[in-house]
């Protein structure tokens, strides 16, 4: 007796529904590797469960990949038919798509930061290994490059500032240097308005008290006094009158 055909509807009975989703999940999931592997074709299946559960299937282990091709085909269709109603678009790019493609691609960046820290890289196979290393060498390169032009700029701004500093300690010490030599020629300049003190001479004589020049002085006025006073000087010719001359005689 062959087999029914079966009615495509809603299966209502709960545990009927899970028992086909499991097996014709796990029929279409072989057909999408047979037609990989047979016509040498890019598959990619995405399934939700009613539970949210993910199942997919990947012809080369990376479905971001084949959605990263999609989304190029897409774009490049709505490029070349720009006139294309817009509800149509909604309708060909519906939300579920939308949503897997977005949950998909969590789930890659989830898993490329996991192997990029060094794990679940067990099943990955010799040339993804390969890939992953050239990736972190790749950018291993461009952190020393990024650090090490740090660190040039930072010597530099050291090398200035240092030069900055020279300059400062330099003038510095002029200044001490200038300060130094007027404190030294200070002293000096005292020194000569004493000694020009000292060596003023007063205008009028100051007589030293000298025992000889004292004794001299006395001998002197004694040669003074011994000797004759001197007689006043004869008294001149005076011509008197003659009418004079009776009273002068008291006659």
């Amino acid at each position: 007796m062959g087999r029914g055909k079966v009615q495509l509807k809603r299966i209502e009975n709960k545990i009927n529904r899970q028992v086909t989703f499991s097996k014709r999940r796990a029929g279409l999931l072989k057909k999408a590797n047979e037609i990989s592997v047979l016509c040498d074709a890019d598959v990619g299946v995405i399934i939700f469960s009613t539970k949210g559960k993910l199942f997919q299937y990947a012809s080369d282990s990376r479905m971001e990949r084949i959605l990263a091709r999609y989304e190029r085909c897409s774009y490049a269709e709505s490029l070349a038919n720009p006139t294309a109603n817009p509800t149509d678009q909604e309708s060909a790019g519906s939300w579920s798509l939308e949503y897997a493609k977005l949950k998909a691609r969590i789930e890659f960046l989830e898993k490329s930061k996991r192997h990029y820290m060094g794990e679940d890289i067990d099943s990955l196979s010799l040339k993804e290994l390969q890939n992953l290393e050239h990736q972190i060498d790749s950018s291993m390169k461009h952190i020393r490059s990024r650090k090490n032009q740090l660190m040039l700029e930072s010597i530099s701004e050291l090398h200035k500032k240092d030069r900055a500093l020279k300059d400062e300690n330099n003038k510095l010490a002029k200044k001490i240097k200038e300060r130094e030599k007027d404190m030294a020629e200070q002293p000096n300049v005292e020194q000569q308005d004493t000694n020009s003190s000292s060596s003023y001479v007063p205008s009028q004589p100051v007589n030293s008290f000298n025992l000889g020049e004292t004794y001299e002085a006395a001998g002197e006025d004694r040669e003074i006094e011994d000797a004759p006073a001197a007689q006043p000087p004869p008294p001149p010719n005076i011509v008197m009158p003659q009418w004079l001359l009776p009273h002068l005689t008291g006659g």
